[in-house]
């Protein structure tokens, strides 16, 4: 795919209803009306996504809805893939493949033991796949059956619960519960390390991060963790601001406006640097973009907005939150450890990796197993948990986190000449998933965000390519019929 003309930031335009064929009867037009719509799958997913998390099903939704939506692929007579597949079904079999190396002992880690790294693999795998066929559902689908507004509203609608997911975890911090679904799986499922931590839903993650505090609550709702939380939040806000705000009107821009004030104070009370930077990156980059666009107006004003709301963040409570977490970076030395022995894993198993994260011997802290009173930071921490890269590194080694970044890489300058509100947005959340990599895991939720968005890159390329074709035509047929006058 080539983007050939960029397309100015204006309203996709509304897909007409099919009206069906002349001639058919009330009833079967009834029986139609009560079928569900094609993308049925796509929004129990995100708009019942707050009731999967609390049933403790995020980890499985996916696959659950990745059937009907495999179905209705396999019915259509051509599956388009976007670009830089192949580098994506390379990381696929590896994922499967590192499976043989389970057993296998990591250099400075625990020896394996116990089923539960199985019935990990396997829920790698089946997630992997699941958000394959979510990407490849998504870009299939037709304007008629998807249209791309539609989908940005999707994100949007996750966007805002996100935020209020924020209000909750920064407000009721001790709220938690367990799942229904704990109580209908199996023991041996249920008490895999994992799964155990799905089923107990919290709405955020109380954690030692400023100095002189004993404890700070973190928002997690309505994800796992709280740096899900916070990528999620990047991520989303993104097309929420396309959605709602640049191709919104009336009181949705409005909205869109109070809700981007809204969730200043959730991503600073978060306490994830992470994040912060991850918007500041994003705010750069479509600055720049803007600017080689001529747009100083539009620049204008963001630049404007954001000052006016630095200064508030500034000048309220949060401000000196804010100075505090960048100057207490108190798992700077957790992650160092954990990524040197991440490339130290990758180096002795550079081709397969070993098929899932592994238990360091000691900590950052101490060579001693297990927490105590005086070292609450020694312990068994996990090669591979400190971010997606390095999960891939210890998980498929150097083929598997080339092949995810080469991925994003790829999409990423393939649609680099798409200057739509929609390209634009799509580029800023590859930049994101690529710099995400290096602090936070990906799976599920984040990696299924990421692979949707190519998606919707993708359609939105096909989309300026058919304008393209259509102008040409046109132009074409204007020559065709001007020539008999020029003659006469």
């Amino acid at each position: 795919m080539k983007t050939l003309v960029p397309l100015q930031p204006s309203r996709p335009e509304p897909v007409p209803r099919d009206p069906g064929p002349t001639g058919t009867s009330a009833g079967a037009r009834a029986v139609r009306r009560r079928r569900l719509p094609t993308a049925w799958p796509l929004t129990a997913l995100f708009v019942l996504y707050p009731v999967w998390w609390a049933l403790g099903l995020p980890s499985f939704i996916f696959a659950i809805l990745a059937v009907p939506m495999a179905l209705q692929l396999r019915r259509r007579d051509r599956i388009r893939v976007p670009p830089g597949f192949g580098f994506w079904l390379i990381l696929l079999a590896w994922v499967v493949l590192s499976g043989l190396m389970l057993d296998i002992t990591a250099p400075n880690t625990l020896t394996p033991n116990g089923f539960g790294r199985y019935i990990g693999w396997g829920i790698r795998v089946m997630n992997y796949t699941a958000l394959t066929v979510a990407m490849l559902y998504v870009l299939n689908l037709s304007e008629k059956e998807l249209p791309r507004i539609r989908m940005l509203r999707l994100f949007g609608f996750l966007a805002v619960v996100t935020v209020i997911g924020g209000y909750v975890g920064a407000l009721l911090p001790d709220l938690k519960f367990t799942a229904p679904l704990n109580y209908i799986l199996p023991d041996v499922v249920a008490q895999e390390p994992f799964v155990n931590r799905l089923m107990h839903v919290e709405v955020a993650q109380v954690q030692e991060v400023l100095e002189g505090e004993a404890s700070s609550p973190r928002p997690a709702a309505p994800f796992e963790y709280t740096n899900t939380w916070g990528e999620n939040m990047g991520i989303l806000l993104v097309w929420f601001l396309v959605g709602w705000v640049v191709y919104g009107r009336g009181w949705r821009r409005l909205g869109g406006y109070l809700l981007v004030a809204a969730a200043i104070f959730p991503i600073v009370f978060s306490l994830n640097r992470g994040l912060w930077i991850g918007l500041v990156i994003a705010a750069v980059y479509v600055a720049l973009r803007l600017a080689l666009r001529g747009r100083i107006a539009v620049l204008a004003g963001m630049a404007l907005a954001t000052a006016l709301a630095g200064v508030l963040v500034l000048a309220s409570p949060l401000g000196g939150l804010l100075d505090e977490r960048m100057q207490n970076g108190h798992s700077d030395e957790i992650r160092a450890t954990l990524s040197s022995g991440a490339v130290e894993a990758a180096k002795h198993s550079p081709v397969l990796g070993y098929g899932a994260n592994r238990a360091l011997i000691g900590s950052n802290r101490s060579i001693a197993i297990g927490k105590s009173a005086d070292c609450k930071q020694c312990g068994n921490r996990e090669l591979g948990s400190n971010g997606q890269v390095w999960n891939l590194l210890v998980g498929q080694g150097w083929v598997g986190a080339f092949c995810y970044s080469a991925f994003f890489l790829w999409c990423l300058w393939r649609f680099r000449r798409d200057n739509t509100p929609i390209g634009i947005a799509g580029s800023v959340v590859l930049i994101l998933m690529l710099f995400f990599q290096f602090l936070y895991g990906a799976l599920n939720t984040t990696l299924a965000y990421g692979l949707i968005s190519v998606a919707v890159l993708a359609r939105n390329d096909r989309h300026l390519r058919s304008l393209r074709r259509e102008a040409l035509a046109a132009a074409g047929s204007a020559e065709s019929t001007d020539r008999p006058e020029r003659t006469r």
